[in-house]
């Protein structure tokens, strides 16, 4: 997911603004920024189209095999990037980097959500979003050093940023196959033996608790059918895969908006153009890539508040105080940009404020939409479509970064800084989307969140129809029963 970060670091190279034409040498000013803007968005698309394929092949052939596929077309994609000598030439690379990035997104959190037990999901998730940090804060603090090199000129600034993305595919390709199946989709696919085998190693509890799970596992496959990659449609329209998992259209729509209201919060403007955004404020350019850096960085103190808290403190809530959050800071670094416009001579004492409010964005932003956005679709969908059903998540984050890294260049020379006060309405009005509209999985076994979908459009609605499913009433899913359990699924009795 961080390619797209990358090209933060890469638009400030002047060597790279000639390679691709999208601007002078050697200042490095863009002066086409529709031309910018589509290099950095154009690998959204194919992996758009990856992402049911990607998603389908791991359905079928198992996630460590679609992780596999997915791994190498990164890498190749990512080799050619760094060899690019025009901009057909990049254009072509980021659509193999996109490929590959589809597939990786759309596969490894389902990896995660399937492996890990119900109250610990969102935690696991967190993890794997504080590697991805770690990558994009690698790739800010790399362009730091780099730009020492030939004052900034070199072409090994940002050659050598685009290859280093090779290094953790290669990691993967090595390692994932040392991994053992999901043993959701073991039992998917009807190898329960091995399922169970798995299960029992992952899990290191008693045999009844493990056995408890396995029940589970295998009665909500019965009656699966296996999905193609046409089926997208049929599920858009709203047909479902069987009796027991319905409205698989409404958990699709509820994936993709999810994402399109995460990418319009302001985070791939912040992420993506800090460089610029820090231009803006007066800092030099050495001083912009070290504080880039330093944005991106606190993202990992981000995604650890979220590992701690999204499971206790449950999704909802997490999804509308980070929207608060973001709305506010929008608003106060808005305002903070605005008065250093109106008042030159007051830009270099108020600088530090805004930064600190980019800073705190990105807290805000990878403690609560940064990993639950990807988490949601990982869970709503039944095991022998759940990589093939996040990939309607990762649609709706394609589409949003996609729409997001085009529209920004236009968005910040025609409205400047009031652009922030843009997101920060954006980020009120997604506060009762997600009361009104989105369900709680926390705490919730994969197996029995499909019963949220019963019936019904409303949250109220769909507790309801889980608590006819489950053996209690409705109550904070993140309160446990006396017995220190969730409840049992009355079709399981």
């Amino acid at each position: 997911m961080s390619t797209w970060k990358v090209m933060g670091g890469v638009n400030s190279s002047p060597d790279y603004v000639k390679t691709v034409g999208i601007g002078e040498y050697p200042s490095g000013r863009i002066t086409s920024t529709v031309h910018q803007g589509g290099i950095v968005s154009i690998y959204c698309t194919p992996a758009i189209s990856t992402l049911f394929l990607g998603g389908w092949f791991a359905d079928v052939v198992g996630r460590i095999n679609g992780v596999f596929v997915g791994a190498t077309l990164a890498l190749v994609g990512g080799a050619l990037q760094a060899a690019s000598q025009s901009s057909d030439f990049i254009l072509v690379a980021r659509v193999l980097t996109g490929l590959g990035t589809g597939a990786l997104v759309g596969i490894v959190p389902v990896y995660v959500a399937e492996v890990s037990k119900a109250d610990h999901r969102g935690k696991f998730l967190g993890y794997v979003f504080i590697a991805n940090y770690l990558g994009i804060s690698v790739a800010y603090w790399l362009d730091f050093g780099l730009q020492f090199i030939d004052n900034g000129l070199s072409p090994l600034r940002w050659r050598f940023l685009l290859g280093f993305q090779c290094v953790p595919a290669i990691v993967l390709l090595i390692g994932i196959k040392l991994l053992p199946d999901s043993p959701r989709y073991l039992v998917s696919a009807g190898r329960h033996s091995e399922a169970l085998e798995v299960l029992q190693h992952i899990r290191g509890e008693s045999a009844e608790a493990v056995n408890t799970e396995m029940v589970e596992m295998v009665e909500s496959s019965k009656g699966a059918t296996r999905t193609s990659p046409a089926s997208v449609l049929t599920v858009l329209l709203g047909r479902s895969t069987n009796e027991l998992h319905r409205h698989l259209g409404r958990r699709a729509w509820l994936c993709i908006w999810l994402q399109i209201m995460a990418s319009w919060s302001g985070i791939t403007a912040v992420t993506t153009y800090s460089p610029i955004l820090l231009a803006q404020a007066g800092y030099s350019a050495t001083t912009q890539a070290g504080l880039a850096g330093g944005i991106n960085t606190i993202g990992i103190a981000g995604t650890v508040i979220s590992a701690n808290l999204v499971d206790p403190f449950g999704r909802r809530k997490s999804f509308m105080v980070g929207s608060l959050s973001l709305a506010i800071i929008n608003a106060v670094t808005g305002g903070l940009f605005q008065a250093s416009i109106a008042n030159p001579s007051k830009a270099t004492s108020i600088a530090p404020a805004a930064v600190f409010m980019l800073f705190l964005f990105n807290l805000a932003y990878a403690s609560t939409w940064g990993t639950l956005a990807f988490l949601i679709p990982t869970e709503i969908f039944p095991s022998e479509m759940r990589a093939q059903g996040n990939a309607f998540g990762i649609t709706g984050w394609a589409i949003g970064v996609g729409m997001t890294v085009l529209i920004n260049p236009l968005l910040f020379s025609t409205l400047q800084n009031k652009s922030y006060f843009l997101f920060a309405a954006l980020n009120f009005a997604w506060i009762p989307i997600i009361y009104f509209f989105y369900p709680e999985t926390s705490g919730r076994s994969l197996e029995s969140i499909t019963h949220l979908f019963d019936r019904g459009f409303f949250n109220n609605e769909m507790e309801a129809a889980f608590a006819d499913a489950m053996d209690y009433s409705p109550r904070d899913p993140s309160e446990k029963d006396s017995k220190g359990g969730k409840g049992t699924m009355r079709h399981l009795e």
